[in-house]
């Protein structure tokens, strides 16, 4: 799964994912193993290696309780393609809206975009070289022979030393700055695709077509003059060489090679489709997705505008919180297809207030980096992040359990008014404690009417 998951063992990917997510160790051990079997099986050797297949993840559990976060982690983790899907926004094949092999042309989207983006920065420095050497033409442009015009200087006088002498100076001074005020006039491409009508469901990209290719090659490229200046220039015409530099057909079977090793598809809402006992209405269409995902998550053939790709080592995690449905309401094909099944835990206390203070991307620590923007010291007492973790814990009992997005709700309540007369406020160094954490949100949480609509 190339080179980058040779480093991380599960432990480490474990460790990796406490950083950003609190408890779930149950959910975090199985997207592990997961993530270390895939490698695994690049390792061995001859035709066994084809017929291993992924062991599918069903992460159950209410929401906010980190299902989408660990899968998203997770795949930044690996540097493999990741697409994040609701299950309930496909229907079946017949009826009008996305179909479920649109995940995967999504995907290898994705996967080219983020080759394109690797080779670019491997080939900026050349680039730069080359966008250097444009831009000093447009800046110093080459003196032209006329007919009949014979140079009398020869040697070091001659036009040609003169200009290559000149040139030189240009060079140093554009390296150094100094030409930063200068503006220049440069082409730049503009990207017109021809409009035509397609009379298809699905539009062109379930059709695995692609207008660009089809058209960029007998209909020229337009082009409009803009004026920059030189920075701006220097990086527009960096962009445009690194794109010719870039081979395009080792992106694509970059691309999908990666899809197809190391692809990670997240479905989430996948209870929404699942049939919990009625059989009418939307139910029928339902069952419809189901059967239209399994050929996809055993492994098909989807037809791309990059060429074909398989799907059959594309590791598949869905999510739910099956409060209606069960897991035993999918379709028994796509249940096999899911083997392992991890319950997540419903966030206490304690939770809350160590996902107020310790991962990395922790709220305080965001809400602090915002307001030192404004030059505003934010501090948070211990007493206050209990107060908040203990409101969010109570909110969540008594109205909907939406998990660790409660403590969002909270935080932009609490701090509205600093957020608001920041800009203004002449104490610089403010202390949020549990008193005012308590003063701040009491109304709110005794009132039931205006709890429900606020928090």
């Amino acid at each position: 799964m190339g080179t980058q998951l040779r480093e991380f063992t599960p432990k480490e990917i474990v460790e990796e994912l406490d950083k950003y997510i609190i408890g779930q160790d149950n959910a975090k051990r199985s997207v592990a193993i997961a993530l270390r079997n895939r490698w695994r099986r690049q390792q061995v050797e001859g035709h066994l290696r084809e017929e291993i297949m992924p062991n599918n993840i069903i992460l159950i559990g209410p929401t906010g309780v980190g299902k989408t976060e660990i899968s998203r982690r997770l795949a930044k983790l690996a540097n493999a393609p990741f697409i994040k899907v609701e299950a309930s926004k496909f229907t079946e094949v017949g009826y009008v809206g996305r179909d479920v092999e649109s995940i995967i042309r999504d995907l290898v989207d994705i996967a080219v975009n983020m080759v394109r983006e690797e080779k670019k920065e491997s080939v900026q420095d050349k680039a730069r070289e080359h966008a250097i050497e444009r831009l000093l033409d447009i800046l110093l442009p080459a003196p032209t022979n006329r007919a009949g015009f014979v140079p009398e200087a020869e040697g070091e006088d001659a036009p040609e030393n003169q200009y290559q002498r000149t040139r030189t100076k240009f060079r140093q001074k554009l390296l150094k700055g100094e030409l930063n005020n200068r503006v220049v006039e440069i082409d730049t491409p503009t990207e017109s695709i021809p409009t035509m009508q397609i009379f298809s469901p699905g539009g062109l990209e379930e059709m695995g077509i692609n207008l660009q290719e089809l058209f960029g090659t007998f209909m020229p490229k337009k082009v409009k003059k803009r004026k920059v200046t030189v920075p701006e220039a220097l990086a527009i015409l960096t962009q445009q060489e690194a794109q010719k530099l870039i081979d395009m057909e080792e992106v694509v079977q970059e691309a999908t090679r990666r899809v197809q090793n190391s692809g990670i598809v997240f479905l989430d809402e996948i209870d929404k489709i699942a049939n919990s006992g009625s059989k009418h209405g939307p139910d029928v269409s339902r069952e419809g997705v189901q059967r239209d995902l399994l050929p996809v998550v055993e492994g098909t053939t989807v037809v791309t505008k990059y060429g074909m790709v398989k799907t059959d080592h594309v590791l598949f995690i869905a999510s739910g919180a099956f409060h209606v449905a069960k897991p035993s309401d999918l379709i028994p094909e796509l249940q096999g297809r899911f083997p392992i099944r991890v319950e997540l835990d419903s966030l206490t206390t304690d939770d809350f207030v160590r996902i107020l203070t310790e991962p990395e991307n922790a709220l305080t620590k965001q809400y602090k980096a915002l307001l030192e923007t404004e030059g505003i010291e934010l501090e948070f007492t211990e007493d206050a992040i209990v107060a908040i973790a203990e409101t969010a814990s109570y909110v969540n009992s008594k109205a909907e359990n939406i998990g660790a997005r409660r403590l969002h709700t909270i935080m932009s309540t609490l701090l509205e008014d600093m957020l608001f007369d920041a800009p203004n406020l002449p104490k610089k160094n403010v202390t949020i404690t549990g008193d005012f954490v308590h003063e701040k949100l009491k109304d709110i949480v005794e009132d039931e009417d205006l709890r429900r609509f606020i928090l």
